[in-house]
């Protein structure tokens, strides 16, 4: 079966649903919650680094970053491991994306608080697309404002047909199926859509 992962970052995990398509209909594979962290800090690396020495602040950010990819990295190939043992081929991976940075050094980040909270917002949206494109995915980022929007369009559904099929899938499986899980299962369908 063909199915689709679709991903919404949280500051140290993300919601994975896997949608697959059956004739006309979408139907949930799986869902999950990635943890996308080894350690506490990671969550927050430019708020670990506030109050650093600039050459340790830079050094436990970098090693924050790099965190975050490798992690984001091996869950990616795990789910997607998980899908091949169900002989599943993923399709495509859709992450909900915000505002790219602006080309802010981490030293100009740490001076300023708002900044480090920015950063932060980014950092695991930006971990999980570099894991689906270095995982091989044909990967689709989804503005996160937009995504009603876009859906709408690409899916030709009104605002009630995607609510009302969003819906459906919630409860076809059950809680948890929250503003998470659907967001995510939203970029699924887009996920599936742009790659069928």
């Amino acid at each position: 079966m063909k199915v689709a992962f679709g991903l919404k970052a949280h500051s140290g995990w993300a919601a994975l649903v896997v949608l697959a398509k059956d004739q006309d209909q979408y139907v949930v594979v799986d869902r999950c919650r990635v943890e996308l962290v080894e350690e506490s800090w990671q969550k927050q690396p430019y708020h670990a680094a506030e109050d650093l020495e600039p050459t340790v602040a830079r050094s436990l950010v970098k090693r924050g970053i790099s965190a975050a990819d490798r992690v984001a990295l091996r869950e990616m190939k795990r789910a997607i491991k998980r899908e091949q043992k169900r002989d599943n081929e993923v399709i495509g991976c859709g992450v909900l994306v915000t505002d790219p940075m602006p080309d802010w050094s981490i030293d100009e980040i740490l001076a300023v608080h708002f900044r480090m909270h920015k950063a932060e917002g980014v950092l695991f949206r930006d971990a999980l697309a570099h894991a689906a494109q270095s995982a091989g995915l044909r990967f689709v980022g989804i503005a996160e404002k937009e995504l009603i929007t876009y859906a709408q369009k690409l899916l030709r559904y009104s605002s009630e047909d995607l609510a009302r099929v969003v819906g459906q899938l919630g409860k076809s499986v059950g809680a948890p199926w929250g503003k998470d899980q659907k967001e995510a299962a939203t970029s699924a369908m887009i996920a599936y859509a742009k790659n069928s």
